[in-house]
C-alpha cells in the first residue's frame, strides 16, 4: 500500500483562484460591469454590500479587546503601555499634519477647481444639511468625553472603536496588575482570541460577494460619467494619495529597513477588499492578524491599530484640504495665506473631533468649513457627487498608513521580528501568530 502523503512536509500551494485577494479583484469587476450595463440591478445588489460589512463590525469589538487585553496583561510591563502611546501619537501626530500640509500644497500647484466660477448662491445648503448638522455637533471636548462609555458593556454594544480600546487598556491594566490570579483568565481570553481570529478567516470568505454587491451598486447608482466633469479633482485626489504613499510612506519604510512596495503585496487581500467595499473598517480584523503574523508584538498591534483608525486619517487628511480649496478656488473664493494656515490648523482638529464617525470625511470638511466662514459650507455639495469614488482611495491610505504606522511603533519598541516579517512578504506560510514580546 503506497505510504500517505505528508502534507506539512510537502504543502501544496493553492490554485491561483483560491486566492482571497483574486477573488475579491474579479468580485469587483464584475460587480462594475454589472452596475454599469444594468443600473437598477446594480443598486439593488447594495445589501450585499451592506451585510458584508455588518458581519465584520460585529466581530472587531470582540477582536479589538481579546488582542489588547491579552497583549498588555501577557506582559506585565504597564511602562511598555505608555511608551507605546507615547511613540504612536508621536508618529500620527506627524504624518496626520504632514498629510494636511500635502494636500494644501498640491491643491495651491494643481488648482484643480480653477475656471468653474460657480457662484455659491446657486448651491443647494439643503443637499449637504444632513453633513454640517452632524458637524455642528461635533467638537473636541465632546469627542474625548465620548471615548468613555456609559456603561461598560454599552462600549461593545454600540461597537464604538475608541470605546472599546479604552475599555480593553484599563482591562489589561487591571488584569497585569492582579497577578498569577488572573492567570485562568488570561488563559481564557487566549483561547477566545484563537477562536475568534478563526471566525475572522471563516467570513472573510464571504468578502468577495460583500464587493460584488457594494460595487455593483457604486457604479450603478452614480455611473462612470458622475465623475466626469470633476476628473481633475478626483484624479489629483488619487495622484496625491499614491504620491504620498509611495515617497512619504515608502521613504518611512525604507528608513525602518522594507519595502513599501512589498508590504502592498503582502496586504493585498486587504487592500482589495478596502477597495470593494469603501470601506477600512472592513479589513481591520485581519490587517490585525495580519500584522500579528508577520512579527509585529500582539501587544503594540492591539494598540496601534484601532487608534490609528481615529487618529492616523492620511487619506483623510489630504481629502480635507485638497477639497477645501478646490470649493474656494471653484467659487472664487480668494483665500491668503492666513486664512489657509487657519483652515489648517482647524483641519488637525476636526479631523480628531470627528473621528470614527460614519461620513467622517464630508463631516470633518463640513466641520472645518464651518469654522473657516470664508469657504461657503454649500460648497461641498460640488463633490457630493463624486465622494463615493473618492472614498475608496481614502480608505486605502488610511490603511496602509496604519499599518506602515504599526510595523515603525513595533520596529522602534523591538517587538518586531524581522525574519518573520521577510518570511511573511516573501509568501512563506506563518500559521501561528507570534506571542506578545518582551521588551
Amino acid at each position: 500500500m503506497a505510504a500517505p502523503l505528508d502534507m506539512e512536509a510537502r504543502p501544496v500551494k493553492p490554485g491561483l483562484h483560491r486566492h482571497l485577494y483574486v477573488q475579491v479583484l474579479t468580485a469587483i469587476a464584475a460587480g462594475a460591469l454589472l452596475g454599469h450595463f444594468f443600473p437598477s440591478v446594480g443598486e439593488s445588489l447594495k445589501p450585499l454590500g451592506d451585510g458584508f460589512i455588518k458581519l465584520v463590525k460585529m466581530i472587531i469589538a470582540p477582536v479589538i479587546f481579546l488582542t489588547v487585553v491579552t497583549g498588555i496583561a501577557g506582559t506585565k510591563d504597564l511602562d511598555k503601555v505608555g511608551r507605546i502611546a507615547l511613540k504612536a501619537f508621536a508618529y500620527f501626530l506627524t504624518f496626520s499634519t504632514a498629510a494636511l500640509i500635502i494636500g494644501l500644497i498640491v491643491a495651491n500647484l494643481v488648482r484643480p477647481g480653477d475656471g468653474m466660477h460657480i457662484d455659491p448662491k446657486t448651491l443647494d445648503p439643503g443637499a449637504v444639511s444632513l453633513y454640517a448638522s452632524k458637524a455642528h455637533h461635533q467638537s473636541l471636548v465632546g469627542f474625548l468625553l465620548g471615548i468613555i462609555p456609559v456603561t461598560v458593556v454599552s462600549a461593545f454594544a454600540e461597537g464604538e472603536i475608541l470605546q472599546v480600546l479604552f475599555v480593553s487598556i484599563l482591562f489589561g491594566v487591571a488584569l497585569a496588575l492582579v497577578g498569577d490570579r488572573g492567570r485562568p483568565v488570561l488563559e481564557l481570553l487566549g483561547s477566545l482570541s484563537a477562536a475568534f481570529f478563526r471566525l475572522v478567516a471563516i467570513l472573510m470568505k464571504a468578502a468577495p460577494i460583500g464587493a460584488f454587491g457594494a460595487f455593483a451598486f457604486t457604479i450603478g447608482k452614480y455611473g462612470l460619467g458622475s465623475i466626469a466633469n470633476l476628473a481633475a479633482l478626483v484624479a489629483t485626489f488619487y495622484v496625491t494619495s499614491a504620491l504620498f504613499v509611495l515617497v512619504v510612506l515608502g521613504g518611512v519604510a525604507r528608513f525602518n529597513g522594507f519595502s513599501i512596495l512589498a508590504l502592498l503585496r503582502y496586504l493585498k487581500a486587504e487592500l482589495f477588499l478596502v477597495l470593494g467595499t469603501s470601506s477600512s473598517e472592513a479589513a481591520l480584523p485581519s490587517l490585525m492578524e495580519k500584522l500579528e503574523r508577520a512579527g509585529c508584538s500582539k501587544q503594540i498591534v492591539g494598540l496601534v491599530v484601532p487608534t490609528g483608525y481615529s487618529f492616523n486619517l492620511d487619506g483623510t487628511n489630504i481629502y480635507m484640504t485638497l477639497a477645501a480649496l478646490f470649493i474656494a478656488q471653484a467659487t472664487d473664493t480668494h483665500l491668503s495665506l492666513g486664512s489657509q494656515l487657519l483652515l489648517l490648523l482647524v483641519a488637525m482638529l476636526s479631523s480628531k473631533g470627528a473621528a470614527g464617525v460614519t461620513g467622517a470625511g464630508f463631516i470633518t470638511l463640513a466641520a472645518t468649513l464651518s469654522v473657516v466662514p470664508t469657504v461657503p459650507v454649500a460648497g461641498i455639495a460640488l463633490i457630493l457627487g463624486i465622494d463615493r469614488f473618492m472614498s475608496e482611495c481614502r480608505a486605502l491610505t488610511n490603511v496602509i498608513g496604519n499599518a506602515v504606522a504599526t510595523i515603525v511603533v513595533a520596529n522602534w519598541e523591538g517587538g518586531f521580528d524581522r525574519e518573520r516579517f521577510a518570511s511573511a512578504l516573501r509568501g512563506q506560510p506563518l500559521p501561528v501568530p507570534l506571542p506578545a514580546q518582551e521588551p
